[in-house]
């Protein structure tokens, strides 16, 4: 034993090295934001039930060590979502998934106001140091050939104008399988949610560290 050194002392010196070890072998968690609508929100469905919460565990499965943070809001368009992003810039995240637009879209505004709002977004974000994937969404056909086009076409003009990761739609692959949108004909299930995730993980890695 070191002289003066007594049983409590070295009891404190080995718990204080074992936390700092501890400290060491555990990785910083990072910060992903989900910043959407309805569809990030999980809408009728329990927040733990999101894709966002999916995702999440998607993250921790791969080693990637990430706190996703859900701040969709029902209802919202482009416009709400300039009114809510410097509150998403505050919070530090290293990623922001991007999902905006359908509500747009649906209520038929004018596609060159939804490019203005999400140029404004990507800058925003951009210029606070954030990687963004932007999330593509496009709509039904009743609504005319040349107002979809268009309206589908803001999604890429923006993120190559940006140079940002792109998710071309956020249902590709998923809206015509069984169990996978709710009755209303526009938000994801269970089901659904869970393969959002799993889509989105490929366009995500690139963004991703470890």
């Amino acid at each position: 034993m070191t002289r003066g050194a007594t049983p409590l002392k070295l009891m404190a010196l080995f718990a204080v090295c074992l936390i700092a070890a501890t400290l060491r072998a555990a990785p910083p968690q990072k910060l992903l934001v989900c910043f959407g609508d309805s569809i990030t929100a999980g809408y009728g469905l329990d927040k733990s039930q999101s894709y966002p919460a999916d995702l999440e565990h998607l993250l921790a499965s791969h080693g990637y060590h990430y706190q996703v943070v859900n701040q969709g809001v029902p209802g919202d368009t482009t416009k709400d979502a300039l009114a809510r992003v410097n509150q998403v810039v505050a919070l530090h995240p290293d990623i922001v998934v991007l999902e905006f637009g359908g509500n747009d879209g649906l209520r038929g505004l004018s596609t060159d106001l939804t490019h203005r709002n999400l140029k404004q977004l990507l800058s925003t974000l951009q210029a606070a140091h954030i990687r963004v994937l932007l999330v593509g969404i496009t709509l039904p056909p009743n609504y005319g050939p040349d107002y979809v086009k268009t309206f589908s076409a803001i999604f890429k003009d923006e993120a190559t104008a940006h140079h940002t990761a792109l998710m071309p739609m956020i249902y590709d692959g998923i809206y015509t399988l069984p169990g996978t949108i709710q009755p209303d004909g526009i938000h994801p299930t269970i089901k659904g949610s869970q393969l959002i995730a799993q889509h989105m993980f490929p366009f995500l890695t690139p963004l991703l560290t470890k």
